[in-house]
């Protein structure tokens, strides 16, 4: 590259899904595809990312399922995620690095906004007056039934459970939530059956990663 070069910025790839669809896995996979064809990547997560945002994660993730009210769950998470992408997000996309991330905005639209029952409007206005226009260039949303994805998590040995200990009903309108923003915004968002093995699933992402985003070969 030379000094009139500019370096080509990096693309911005989100995962999305309730508990127990396999994200976490599945970005891992991802990221390791991509860098085996040459593709510089660096993977993240929301809650989480930076060192503050991180501290905010286990107020959230942590502790009793009553233990936030859910406008104060919103903030939490957006504080978070304001570090997040100041810290972490931006300047690697800047640097031309492909972020992939274990959630965003949509999640705090699932959760909050679908799961609790905060008005959705008002979800969405407040991302707009934190980050304006700025989205991911491809979502890929994690789908399974919520009884199938909620058995997946009991195998898990973890303390972060404080999500996956609310009721059904919460999940259920979780799910639906997801399901809602992907029909909203098909040309970003992409609904991936989660039911498959884990190298069906890894396959079908790769295929979908190649074809929306059109720069890997």
């Amino acid at each position: 590259m030379t000094k009139h070069e500019t370096k080509k910025r990096g693309q911005f790839v989100t995962f999305e899904g309730g508990e127990g669809t396999g994200k976490s896995t599945q970005v891992k996979r991802l990221a390791s595809s991509l860098e085996a064809i040459g593709t510089d990547c660096h993977i993240t997560r929301e809650p989480g990312g930076t060192q503050g945002a991180e501290d905010i994660r286990r107020l959230l993730v942590e502790g009793a399922v009553e233990r936030w009210d859910p406008a104060s769950e919103l903030l939490l998470h957006n504080a978070a995620r304001v570090e997040h992408l100041a810290k972490t997000v931006r300047p690697a996309l800047d640097a031309g690095v492909w972020v992939l991330c274990d959630r965003f905005t949509d999640s705090t639209m699932a959760y909050q906004g679908h799961g609790h029952g905060l008005d959705t409007t008002m979800v969405a206005n407040l991302h707009w007056l934190l980050y304006g226009s700025f989205k991911p260039d491809l979502t890929l949303i994690l789908d399974l039934k919520v009884n199938d994805a909620l058995a997946r998590t009991q195998s898990r040995n973890a303390s972060e459970t404080r999500y996956e200990r609310m009721n059904q009903s919460f999940h259920d309108r979780v799910r639906l939530g997801f399901l809602e923003i992907a029909k909203a915004e098909p040309a970003r968002c992409v609904v991936v059956d989660a039911s498959g093995d884990i190298e069906e699933v890894e396959r079908r992402i790769f295929e979908i990663t190649r074809e929306k985003l059109n720069q890997i070969q």
